[in-house]
């Protein structure tokens, strides 16, 4: 697997960026908590692995922690690196080797940071998710169906699989900040999804928890669905920040970073200029 060119997106101003890979359209958003001072701790990154073939990379660094921003930084930057240059035969293989090599990267910090990491391989018509903390990755199609959730590794998302607590009621968890697995960890575990075949206009996204704090998950569903991909994008930034800086609603509000992927593929009979 020859060596590519990656995209790293880890500013402190609100930033979009657009790209044209994998067979589809991706658009990636990343930006700093409403009113916060210190640095955004996400980080994202998109790597294009061949013609139809690409990677996405999503970490949020762990708050509290020390050097949360960097800790995400490390290992989106070694993942992608390691990816790009891998020898493995398939991207299975080579995503998988990277991660350990990310986990060991931020390990060799030194520091104790740690961060999330959730990565999305695009094969053609192909996607498979890889989860580590509770930054999250669905796919829903047009009609809302919801075809693939990750599962957040934290006490209150196990908690929701289990079905032992209600997602509405999760949202307000006081264990909610709470997570069980990062990559900076000796004992970090991998979720690794099976493949999922995408269907015409179905819709990939990728998110911190900046989004899935703030907003329920019928929610997410019915803002990305349908309609141009900027524009599911700025409808969700824009209800996620909202309700970031008005917590008297009644409704969820966390305030935190916020950072979004989303993919979409091209549809047969539209012309690429």
């Amino acid at each position: 697997m020859p060596s590519n060119p990656s995209i790293l997106m880890e500013t402190e101003t609100a930033e979009t960026r657009r790209f044209d890979m994998a067979g589809g359209d991706i658009v990636a958003y990343t930006a700093r908590a409403p009113d916060k001072l210190t640095v955004n701790e996400d980080t994202v990154g998109v790597l294009r692995v061949g013609e139809d073939s690409a990677v996405l990379a999503l970490a949020d660094g762990a708050g509290g922690m020390p050097a949360g921003k960097k800790a995400s930084q490390t290992a989106v930057e070694t993942f992608l690196y390691s990816v790009a240059n891998s020898e493995e035969e398939t991207l299975l293989g080579a995503v998988m080797r990277s991660i350990e090599k990310a986990n060991q990267a931020v390990l060799s910090m030194l520091n104790g940071s740690a961060t999330t990491l959730t990565i999305v391989t695009i094969e053609d018509n192909r996607i498979r998710a890889f989860q580590v903390g509770d930054s999250e990755a669905l796919v829903t199609g047009q009609r809302g169906k919801l075809k693939l959730y990750t599962i957040p590794h934290s006490p209150t998302g196990l908690a929701v699989e289990a079905g032992y607590l209600d997602e509405e009621v999760a949202l307000y968890h006081p264990d909610r900040h709470l997570v069980s697995n990062f990559v900076g960890s000796v004992d970090m575990t991998i979720d690794v999804g099976g493949e999922l075949k995408l269907s015409p206009l179905d819709t990939l996204l990728i998110a911190s928890d900046g989004l899935t704090d703030n907003l329920f998950r019928n929610e997410v569903i019915d803002l990305v669905r349908t309609g141009p991909l900027d524009t599911a994008l700025e409808r969700l930034t824009a209800v996620a920040q909202g309700r970031m800086r008005d917590a008297a609603t009644g409704l969820p509000s966390k305030p935190d970073d916020l950072s979004i992927i989303l993919f979409r593929k091209h549809k047969k009979d539209s012309k690429r200029t």
